[in-house]
């Protein structure tokens, strides 16, 4: 009798455990879903920018987009980002050289073309522009990245 309560319990637990982990996964796969269906395309754009940004410009411009101060200038704030959007896009598509004045600081260094696609890059500025204390309006596209050329 014993036994047959005990695998009785066992078997009615087991089948709590299960629905109730399975649901949970549900549920929180379906607020997934409903939250990525609710995102604008700015915000899409940013979310795969913020991986770009971490795989390739966090070395240098930091987690705070504040760089480093001497060498790598700041992207937070940055008044070179924000009145030269054509120039930033390109800084990033094809690489900058050269002397830059960026919040009425001098820059002199050499940052290399990484290699991105237009996507990315429009991707990454739309996370830049929208990152830290910056707010911008504007999405960057694709198509405007792609006639920025060299």
């Amino acid at each position: 009798m014993i036994t047959k309560l005990t695998f009785g319990f066992t078997l009615l637990a087991s089948a709590f455990f299960y629905f109730s982990n399975n649901n949970s996964d549900f549920s929180s796969k379906t607020n997934y879903i409903t939250t990525t269906q609710q995102q604008t395309p700015l915000e899409k754009s940013m979310a795969r920018g913020k991986e770009v940004y971490t795989d390739f410009c966090i070395q240098c411009h930091l987690a705070t987009g504040k760089g480093n101060g001497t060498t790598f200038p700041p992207l937070d704030g940055s008044n070179w980002l924000k009145t030269k959007i054509t120039q930033s896009i390109h800084a990033v598509k094809y690489g900058q050289k050269g002397e830059i004045l960026v919040n009425q600081k001098k820059f002199n260094s050499i940052m290399p073309a990484l290699g991105l696609s237009d996507e990315e890059i429009a991707d990454v500025m739309n996370y830049v522009l929208n990152s830290w204390s910056n707010k911008s309006k504007k999405m960057i596209t694709v198509k405007e990245v792609a006639l920025v050329k060299p």
